[in-house]
C-alpha cells in the first residue's frame, strides 16, 4: 500500500542527495578525497538517471547521490524505489518538484502480485516537508486500485467482480448503490442489454451517488466492457490479447470517485458504469440489427466491435437527464486515438474552453498527459444510416476517435459541461512511475480540475 511506501516525517533515514550535471562539480568538492575516488571508481559523475551508494565505513550506506537533469520527467527520481536497497530514504538537493517526486516514487513501487509474480520490497521514502502526504497517498491509492482492476484477467474480473469492486468503493464512503441487471435492462437501458446478453454473466448498469444534494452535480461514466471479443465481427487473436483492459474506463472512474470521496470535495457525485462482456453466442446482437437507445435514437449496427459507444450512450442519456454541472465519460474507446497520439497521450473532447484550459493546467501539474481534440461536427455525416437515426461505426476509416466522440455527444444535451476521454489504460513499455501494464490515465488531472473548479 502507498502508505507503507511514503512515510511521515521523523525517524532515521538515509539521505538521497539529488544533483544536476551543473551542480555535480560543486557538490563533489564537499566530499572527501576517498569518497570522490569511490564515485570515480563507480563511474559516477552526476549523470542524469544514475546514482551511487556512498559507504559509511561500517558496511552500510552513508548517503545516496542521484543525478537528475533539469526538465526531466518529474517521476524520474521514483525509479529509485526499485533501484535502491530496501530501507528508508529522504530526498535533498536539486529536487524540482517534491510532490511529483514523492508521487512518482509511490507509483514506481506498484507491483501486481496476485498470480505469483514476486517483487522485492521497494525502498521507502520520507514524505518531503513541503508536500501534503494525504494528497500523494490519495492519488497513489486511486492509481493502485485502477491498476489492480485492469491488470486482473477477465476470468477473475467479469461483470460480477466489477460490480463487487464498485460496491466496495461505494461502501467505503457510504455512497448509495443501485444496480439494474439482466432482462430488467430491456426497457431502461436497451443497448446495454443487447450488447451484453450473449455472455454467461448478465449485463448491468451500476449507479451510485454520494455527497450533498445541493452541491454541484458531477457525474462520471465509465466504460465497463470486461472482455471484448469484438462480438460476431470478431477480433483477430492479436486484437483480443489485451481486451481484459476494455473496462479501463470503469476502473479509472472508480479510482477517481474514490479520490473525490476521500477528499470530501463539495460535489454531488454520481457514478454510472455500464458493464458487459461482449461475447459470442446464438443470441448475440448482429451487424445490421437496429437498436433503440434509452434516448430514443435508433442505431443501425455497422460493426459489433463498436460496442463501447452503445453502452455508454444509454448511460450518458441517463446522466444527462439530471442536467449535471459536469458530465465526464472515460473509455478505452478507439484504436484510432492510439494511432493519432500513441499510448501515452490520451485525447479528451469538450466544447467548454474554460474546462479544457483547466484540464491542460492540471495535466501539467500532475504529470498526467492529456491532449485536447475537437468535436468536429461535419464528421457526423459519416454516421448516416439509410434506415435508422445513425450507424454505430460509420462508413469511413478516417478520424475514428473524433467520430466516436461525436457519436457519444449525440446522447448529451442538458449537461452544462461535457468531457469525453478516449484513454488507453495501459503502459506498453515501463517508464518512470509507470510500470508496464495497467495505467490510470487522466485520473489525477481530472481530480485536480474538479477540486479547483468546485473547491472543498
Amino acid at each position: 500500500m502507498p502508505k507503507d511506501i511514503l512515510l511521515p516525517s521523523g525517524g532515521k533515514a538515509t539521505l538521497v542527495q539529488v544533483v544536476t550535471p551543473n551542480g555535480w562539480a560543486a557538490f563533489r568538492k564537499t566530499l572527501s578525497k576517498e569518497t570522490q575516488g569511490w564515485c570515480a571508481a563507480n563511474g559516477f559523475a552526476g549523470e542524469p538517471g544514475r546514482h551511487v551508494l556512498l559507504p559509511d565505513g561500517r558496511g552500510g550506506i552513508a548517503q545516496v547521490v542521484a543525478g537528475m537533469s533539469a526538465g526531466a520527467d518529474p517521476f524520474s527520481l521514483g525509479k529509485l524505489a526499485r533501484a535502491l536497497p530496501a530501507g528508508v530514504y529522504e530526498l535533498a538537493g536539486d529536487v524540482e518538484d517534491a510532490y511529483l517526486a514523492a508521487l512518482g516514487w509511490c507509483l514506481e513501487a506498484y507491483g501486481y502480485s496476485a498470480y505469483g509474480k514476486s517483487f522485492a520490497d521497494p525502498a521507502q521514502l520520507v514524505c518531503p516537508e513541503s508536500v501534503d502526504r494525504a494528497d500523494v497517498l490519495r492519488a497513489a491509492e486511486a492509481a493502485f486500485l485502477t491498476r489492480d482492476l485492469v491488470n486482473t484477467p477477465a476470468s477473475d474480473m467479469g461483470p460480477d467482480q466489477l460490480e463487487r469492486a464498485a460496491r466496495a468503493v461505494a461502501a467505503a464512503h457510504k455512497a448509495k448503490v443501485k444496480v439494474v441487471s439482466g432482462k430488467a435492462l430491456e426497457t431502461g437501458f436497451p443497448m446495454v442489454h443487447h450488447v451484453g446478453k450473449a455472455s454467461a454473466s448478465a449485463p448491468r448498469l451500476i449507479d451510485f451517488s454520494w455527497g450533498p444534494q445541493r452541491a454541484p452535480k458531477v457525474t462520471l461514466v465509465g466504460k465497463g466492457v470486461t472482455f471484448d471479443t469484438g462480438g460476431l465481427d470478431i477480433k483477430p487473436a492479436s486484437g483480443m490479447l489485451l481486451m481484459k483492459k476494455d473496462m479501463g474506463g470503469a476502473a479509472t472512474v472508480l479510482g477517481l470517485a474514490q479520490m473525490i470521496m476521500a477528499a470530501k470535495l463539495n460535489v454531488r457525485l454520481r457514478v454510472l458504469i455500464p458493464v458487459v462482456e461482449n461475447a459470442i453466442a446464438g443470441n448475440a446482437f448482429r451487424p445490421g440489427d437496429v437498436l433503440t437507445s434509452r434516448k430514443g435514437l435508433t442505431i443501425e449496427i455497422g460493426n459489433t466491435d463498436a460496442e463501447g459507444r452503445l453502452i455508454l450512450g444509454d448511460a450518458l442519456a441517463l446522466a444527462d437527464e439530471e442536467q449535471p454541472d459536469l458530465l465526464v465519460d472515460m473509455a478505452t474507446l478507439t484504436g484510432a486515438a492510439r494511432v493519432a497520439l500513441g499510448p501515452d497521450l490520451p485525447p479528451f473532447y469538450t466544447d467548454d474552453d474554460e474546462a479544457a484550459q483547466a484540464l491542460g493546467l492540471a495535466s501539467a501539474r500532475e504529470n498526467d498527459p492529456l491532449w485536447r481534440m475537437p468535436f468536429w461536427e461535419p464528421y457526423m455525416r459519416l454516421f448516416e444510416s439509410g434506415i435508422a437515426s445513425m450507424n454505430n461505426s460509420g462508413d469511413s476509416g478516417f478520424a475514428g476517435s473524433i467520430t466516436a466522440a461525436l457519436f457519444l455527444k449525440r446522447f448529451v444535451e442538458k449537461a452544462k459541461t461535457y468531457i469525453h476521454f478516449d484513454i488507453f489504460a495501459w503502459t506498453p513499455a515501463a517508464k518512470p512511475g509507470r510500470p508496464r501494464g495497467a495505467e490510470a490515465q487522466g485520473q489525477r488531472a481530472l481530480f485536480t480540475m474538479i477540486r479547483h473548479r468546485y473547491g472543498n
